[in-house]
């Protein structure tokens, strides 16, 4: 969530971040604003709203001829949407962009009120400008009063920096991700690469605490004083990674995509099998995750225990990072995240790292902090995921469960080898089942004018109905809740209305008659049945997709593909923002 651009060099800097924040739209937002600065002033200009509106204002004003600037998409925490409270905030010399919070903020401006300072916001950033400022102007060493600054800052941040009589950019990162890209004199920051890689592809991946001077000249991190050599890196992402291509959204262009990355990130396992981990020195495991990945979390829980016959919790990470956690010596804990830098997550994983437990992230971006922290890593290769709602990122991550499972269990002699002759089928079975869409828009039409909608399944199926309710809800707007079908009589059946769409999704064969007789009784109380199904021979319903039948191991990733077209059509039919659904983020960085 929200977004930081900085640049510094010869060209305009106004398009530059402009075009960066654009890039950075999924991330979520709902002000934006940028400061330009040249040798004599700092020009801000924020707006409400999208960044066709900043863009709009700043096509009506004359613009100082800068060279350097800074720019932020905010998703509002402290304070309300509001120009006051959009970034970048300004204090004395000292203008900031800021992700993150700061825990401490109301305690810091109590003090600095008391100092007669003067505050025209409700956030915690410019608390941060004001306390930069104030060592600042004590020192008139900005690295002194940076550092200052962030030995009493309680909290996350990522941080771009202007002063006013300094021509540099400064950046720096605690908790949320910042990177300094490299061009050809030109130098940048940004929340992910893929807002600058329209200019660059090498950049610098700056640590904790970190203070990262740029300057015409090149750039310079440093630490407690201390130069610090960092690597220089490439990524493999390309602009057209960025685009939507030849589709209307970016979720049907990645939902699209879901042969091709399966079959990478397939290739890649089974032709490095040793990078599967051997799960068999572990007496139970613990997947911890947020969201979709915690519900593909809950798929690799039923694989792994039916199959390789380990015990798995699956734990939300906001709860895990705070609850009592009972740990032996032989728990791994899994933690599954597409971005790498889901800030619960990232915290669940330093809370097993501190009690000596080993961990291992399935993750997408390689050069994450999950990725970089974790023991182990298996890594996707989902490529860029823009839309909000997770899609191709969330099937991989179940196939990377699913052949953690497999290795598992044939070094149990539970299972042969030949599932994976199976597996290799799905890239073609997966093409089939996305060709369909007439089948998903019709069943689109007949829900989307519904305001509440029931999934319900048994065993792996209920898992896999924990993501097609949440995928209606991120991107259609409405109501959803799955239920393990055996409870509906335990009150949620009082709910069932004439017309009320009840998915049925049927796979598990040994809870297939019971889930049957479940959707039975929603019937006769008037629901509008949908079975979503790998079987051929049940009797019909309203609505029925079949998709080809799989082994268990890889069924659940030809069922979920079509949940999510249909949330996508359905999305479509109710004229809804798919790609940046509202008051969602893509990277959930804060808590």
């Amino acid at each position: 969530m929200c977004g930081i651009v900085g640049y510094i060099g010869r060209n305009n800097p106004k398009e530059i971040l402009l075009a960066g924040l654009k890039n950075l739209e999924y991330r979520g937002y709902d002000s934006a604003g940028i400061a330009l600065k040249n040798e004599e002033n700092v020009q801000i200009i924020k707006s409400i709203g999208k960044i066709s509106a900043l863009e709009e204002k700043i096509n009506d004003i004359e613009l100082i001829n800068a060279n350097m600037g800074i720019a932020h998409t905010r998703w509002a925490t402290h304070g309300k949407v509001t120009l006051e409270n959009a970034h970048p905030h300004q204090a004395g010399y000292i203008t900031v962009v800021h992700n993150g919070i700061i825990e401490n903020a109301n305690e810091l401006k109590e003090n600095l009120v008391k100092e007669g300072i003067s505050f025209y916001s409700d956030t915690d950033t410019e608390v941060i400008a004001a306390i930069i400022n104030k060592f600042y102007c004590e020192s008139k060493n900005i690295f002194k009063a940076i550092s200052k600054a962030l030995n009493i800052l309680k909290g996350s941040y990522a941080l771009g920096i202007l002063v006013s009589d300094i021509d540099k950019v400064y950046a720096v990162r605690k908790n949320s991700p910042l990177i300094v890209g490299v061009g050809k004199d030109e130098y940048f920051i940004a929340s992910d690469i893929a807002a600058i890689i329209n200019y660059t592809n090498r950049y610098i991946l700056l640590d904790e605490d970190e203070i990262c001077e740029l300057s015409f000249k090149g750039v310079e991190v440093s630490k407690d004083g201390m130069i610090v050599e960092k690597d220089v890196l490439t990524t493999d992402l390309i602009s057209e990674d960025t685009s939507k291509g030849k589709y209307e959204h970016f979720m049907l262009k990645e939902i699209m995509e879901e042969p091709n990355v399966f079959t990478k990130t397939l290739e890649k396992y089974l032709n490095n099998p040793d990078l599967l981990i051997d799960l068999n020195k572990y007496e139970e495991i613990h997947i911890v995750a947020c969201g979709s990945a915690m519900y593909a979390g809950m798929v690799g829980k039923y694989l792994l225990e039916e199959v390789a016959d380990i015990k798995v919790d699956v734990e939300c990470a906001s709860e895990y990072r705070y609850k009592k956690v009972f740990y032996n010596k032989k728990t791994l804990v899994i933690l599954i995240s597409q971005s790498g830098e889901t800030a619960d997550t990232i915290a669940a994983m330093r809370k097993a790292k501190e009690n000596g437990i080993d961990t291992l992230a399935i993750v997408n971006v390689k050069t994450s902090t999950i990725a970089r922290e974790a023991l182990y890593k298996l890594f996707i290769e989902a490529g860029a995921e823009i839309a909000v709602a997770t899609t191709k990122a969330y099937l991989l991550q179940v196939l990377v469960l699913s052949l953690l499972t497999v290795n598992t269990a044939y070094k149990k002699n539970l299972v042969n080898l030949d599932a994976l002759d199976e597996v290799k089928k799905l890239p073609m079975m997966l093409d089939e089942v996305l060709k369909r869409s007439a089948d998903y828009q019709k069943i689109a039409d007949t829900i989307y004018e519904n305001e509440d909608i029931f999934f319900i399944g048994r065993g792996i199926d209920y898992a896999i109905s924990m993501e097609g309710s949440l995928k209606l809800k991120e991107v259609a707007y409405i109501h959803s809740e799955a239920y393990q079908a055996g409870e509906l009589k335990h009150g949620t059946i009082s709910l069932i209305e004439d017309n009320m769409p009840v998915f049925a999704i049927i796979t598990d064969e040994k809870n297939k008659d019971k889930t049957l007789s479940n959707v039975i009784e929603v019937k006769s109380r008037g629901a509008k049945v949908i079975v979503i199904t790998s079987e051929d021979d049940l009797e019909k319903f309203d609505y029925e997709i079949i998709v080809p039948k799989v082994n268990k191991l890889f069924q659940s990733m030809l069922i979920v593909p079509v949940l999510q077209l249909i949330a996508y059509y359905t999305a479509l039919k109710r004229n809804c923002e798919i790609d940046k659904p509202k008051n969602l983020a893509k990277s959930v960085t804060v808590e």
